[in-house]
C-alpha cells in the first residue's frame, strides 16, 4: 500500500480545518487531496486527538507483527505435520519395524 504524504498530525489538522467551517471542497483543493480520500480519513481519524492517532498506529503495527508471527507458526506446524505423515508412511511400508537388516 502506498504511504501517505501526510502524517497523522497533518491529517487531523486537515480534518479540524474542515470542522472549523471551511468547505470540504476548499480543504481538499488546498491540500491537494480527493474528496474520497478526505472522507476515508475522516472515517478513520475523525474525533481522534494526535496522541490517539499515534496509539492507533502503534497498535496497527503490533497487530501486523503478531499476524505475521502467527502465519509463520502455522506454516511451521503444517510443515511438521507433513514431515510426520511422510515418516509414518515410510515406517508402514517397512513393516513398522524400521529398516530391514541385511544378513549375509
Amino acid at each position: 500500500m502506498k504511504a501517505s504524504r501526510f502524517t497523522e498530525e497533518q491529517i487531523i489538522g486537515i480534518l479540524r480545518e474542515q470542522e472549523a467551517g471551511v468547505a470540504t471542497a476548499d480543504v481538499c483543493r488546498k491540500h491537494g487531496i480527493r474528496s474520497a480520500t478526505f472522507y476515508k480519513r475522516k472515517a478513520k481519524y475523525g474525533g481522534l486527538e494526535v496522541s490517539d492517532a499515534k496509539r492507533l498506529r502503534s497498535l496497527e503495527d503490533e497487530d501486523r507483527r503478531l499476524k505475521k508471527l502467527l502465519a509463520e507458526a502455522m506454516l511451521d506446524n503444517a510443515m511438521l505435520k507433513d514431515v510426520a505423515t511422510k515418516n509414518g508412511d515410510a515406517r508402514s511400508q517397512a513393516g513398522g519395524r524400521g529398516a530391514p537388516l541385511l544378513c549375509a
